[in-house]
Protein backbone atom coordinates (compact mmCIF):
# COMPACT_ATOMS: atom_id res chain seq x y z
CA UNK A 1 0.00 0.00 0.00
CA UNK A 2 2.90 2.34 0.68
CA UNK A 3 4.05 1.88 -2.90
CA UNK A 4 0.63 2.82 -4.30
CA UNK A 5 0.53 5.91 -2.07
CA UNK A 6 3.97 6.87 -3.21
CA UNK A 7 3.03 6.41 -6.82
CA UNK A 8 -0.19 8.37 -6.30
CA UNK A 9 1.79 11.10 -4.58
CA UNK A 10 4.33 11.07 -7.38
CA UNK A 11 1.53 11.19 -9.94
CA UNK A 12 -0.04 14.14 -8.13
CA UNK A 13 3.30 15.97 -8.21
CA UNK A 14 3.68 15.27 -11.90
CA UNK A 15 0.18 16.53 -12.59
CA UNK A 16 0.90 19.71 -10.59
CA UNK A 17 4.14 20.30 -12.49
CA UNK A 18 2.38 19.71 -15.79
CA UNK A 19 -0.47 22.09 -14.99
CA UNK A 20 1.89 24.84 -13.88
CA UNK A 21 4.14 24.28 -16.88
CA UNK A 22 1.21 24.46 -19.30
CA UNK A 23 -0.13 27.58 -17.58
CA UNK A 24 3.24 29.31 -17.85
CA UNK A 25 3.62 28.33 -21.49
CA UNK A 26 0.15 29.71 -22.20
CA UNK A 27 0.99 32.96 -20.41
CA UNK A 28 4.24 33.25 -22.35
CA UNK A 29 2.39 32.66 -25.62
CA UNK A 30 -0.08 35.42 -24.74
CA UNK A 31 2.78 37.79 -23.89
CA UNK A 32 4.41 37.11 -27.23
CA UNK A 33 1.12 37.81 -28.97
CA UNK A 34 0.81 41.16 -27.18
CA UNK A 35 4.42 41.89 -28.14
CA UNK A 36 3.60 41.20 -31.79
CA UNK A 37 0.61 43.53 -31.58
CA UNK A 38 2.82 46.27 -30.13
CA UNK A 39 5.36 45.75 -32.91
CA UNK A 40 2.58 46.23 -35.48
CA UNK A 41 1.42 49.42 -33.73
CA UNK A 42 5.01 50.59 -33.52
CA UNK A 43 5.39 50.17 -37.28
CA UNK A 44 2.41 52.47 -37.81
CA UNK A 45 3.87 55.03 -35.40
CA UNK A 46 7.25 54.93 -37.15
CA UNK A 47 5.58 55.53 -40.48
CA UNK A 48 3.53 58.37 -38.96
CA UNK A 49 6.59 60.01 -37.49
CA UNK A 50 5.33 60.93 -34.00
CA UNK A 51 8.36 60.90 -31.69
CA UNK A 52 6.35 60.92 -28.45
CA UNK A 53 4.20 57.98 -29.49
CA UNK A 54 7.28 56.11 -30.66
CA UNK A 55 8.95 56.61 -27.28
CA UNK A 56 5.82 55.31 -25.52
CA UNK A 57 5.78 52.23 -27.75
CA UNK A 58 9.49 51.59 -27.22
CA UNK A 59 9.03 51.79 -23.44
CA UNK A 60 6.05 49.43 -23.56
CA UNK A 61 7.98 47.07 -25.82
CA UNK A 62 10.88 47.04 -23.35
CA UNK A 63 8.49 46.14 -20.51
CA UNK A 64 6.93 43.31 -22.52
CA UNK A 65 10.35 41.94 -23.49
CA UNK A 66 11.48 42.11 -19.84
CA UNK A 67 8.34 40.18 -18.83
CA UNK A 68 9.01 37.60 -21.52
CA UNK A 69 12.58 37.07 -20.30
CA UNK A 70 11.47 36.90 -16.66
CA UNK A 71 8.85 34.32 -17.56
CA UNK A 72 11.41 32.33 -19.55
CA UNK A 73 13.62 32.14 -16.43
CA UNK A 74 10.76 30.33 -14.70
CA UNK A 75 9.79 28.18 -17.67
CA UNK A 76 13.28 26.75 -18.29
CA UNK A 77 13.67 25.08 -14.84
CA UNK A 78 10.07 23.91 -14.96
CA UNK A 79 10.74 22.38 -18.37
CA UNK A 80 13.67 20.48 -16.85
CA UNK A 81 11.44 19.28 -13.99
CA UNK A 82 8.81 18.22 -16.50
CA UNK A 83 11.34 16.19 -18.51
CA UNK A 84 12.90 14.72 -15.36
CA UNK A 85 9.45 13.57 -14.26
CA UNK A 86 9.23 11.54 -17.43
CA UNK A 87 6.88 13.85 -19.29
CA UNK A 88 4.47 14.07 -16.37
CA UNK A 89 1.18 12.39 -17.22
CA UNK A 90 0.93 9.90 -20.11
CA UNK A 91 -0.96 11.28 -23.09
CA UNK A 92 -0.50 14.96 -22.24
CA UNK A 93 2.83 15.50 -23.95
CA UNK A 94 1.14 16.45 -27.23
CA UNK A 95 -0.50 19.51 -25.65
CA UNK A 96 2.78 20.69 -24.20
CA UNK A 97 4.57 20.09 -27.50
CA UNK A 98 1.96 22.13 -29.36
CA UNK A 99 2.32 24.99 -26.86
CA UNK A 100 6.10 24.89 -27.20
CA UNK A 101 5.79 24.83 -30.98
CA UNK A 102 3.42 27.81 -30.94
CA UNK A 103 5.80 29.65 -28.64
CA UNK A 104 8.75 29.03 -30.97
CA UNK A 105 6.71 30.22 -33.96
CA UNK A 106 5.77 33.39 -32.08
CA UNK A 107 9.43 33.98 -31.16
CA UNK A 108 10.46 33.69 -34.80
CA UNK A 109 7.68 36.04 -35.89
CA UNK A 110 8.66 38.54 -33.18
CA UNK A 111 12.26 38.55 -34.40
CA UNK A 112 11.12 39.10 -37.99
CA UNK A 113 8.77 41.96 -37.07
CA UNK A 114 11.30 43.54 -34.74
CA UNK A 115 13.96 43.51 -37.45
CA UNK A 116 11.48 44.95 -39.92
CA UNK A 117 10.68 47.79 -37.49
CA UNK A 118 14.39 48.42 -36.92
CA UNK A 119 14.96 48.69 -40.67
CA UNK A 120 11.95 50.97 -41.03
CA UNK A 121 13.15 53.14 -38.16
CA UNK A 122 16.64 53.33 -39.67
CA UNK A 123 15.22 54.47 -43.00
CA UNK A 124 12.99 57.02 -41.28
CA UNK A 125 15.94 58.39 -39.31
CA UNK A 126 17.98 58.65 -42.52
CA UNK A 127 15.13 60.62 -44.10
CA UNK A 128 15.01 62.96 -41.12
CA UNK A 129 18.79 63.46 -41.27
CA UNK A 130 18.49 64.38 -44.94
CA UNK A 131 15.74 66.87 -44.12
CA UNK A 132 17.96 68.42 -41.46
CA UNK A 133 20.86 68.68 -43.91
CA UNK A 134 18.68 70.44 -46.47
CA UNK A 135 17.45 72.83 -43.80
CA UNK A 136 21.04 73.67 -42.84
CA UNK A 137 21.97 74.43 -46.44
CA UNK A 138 18.82 76.50 -47.02
CA UNK A 139 19.85 80.05 -48.02
CA UNK A 140 16.68 81.47 -46.48
CA UNK A 141 17.31 80.08 -43.00
CA UNK A 142 18.92 83.30 -41.75
CA UNK A 143 15.53 84.92 -41.68
CA UNK A 144 16.20 87.42 -44.46
CA UNK A 145 13.40 85.96 -46.57
CA UNK A 146 10.73 87.19 -44.19
CA UNK A 147 11.99 90.81 -43.97
CA UNK A 148 11.40 93.41 -46.63
CA UNK A 149 14.45 94.38 -48.62
CA UNK A 150 16.24 97.54 -47.52
CA UNK A 151 15.62 100.40 -49.97
CA UNK A 152 18.52 101.29 -52.23
CA UNK A 153 17.01 104.33 -53.93
CA UNK A 154 15.33 107.28 -52.28
CA UNK A 155 12.79 109.40 -54.19
CA UNK A 156 13.62 113.08 -53.45
CA UNK A 157 11.32 114.64 -56.05
CA UNK A 158 8.44 114.61 -53.78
Amino acid sequence: MAESQLSQEELAQRVAVLRRFRALLTEQRDRFRSYLEELDKQRDVIEGGSAEELMAHVELEEKIVANIFAMQKVIDPLDEMYRAAGGAVPGTAAGVRSLKSALEDLKKEAVIRSNRNKDLLSRRMAEIREEIKTLRTNPYRSGAAGRPAAPTLVDITG
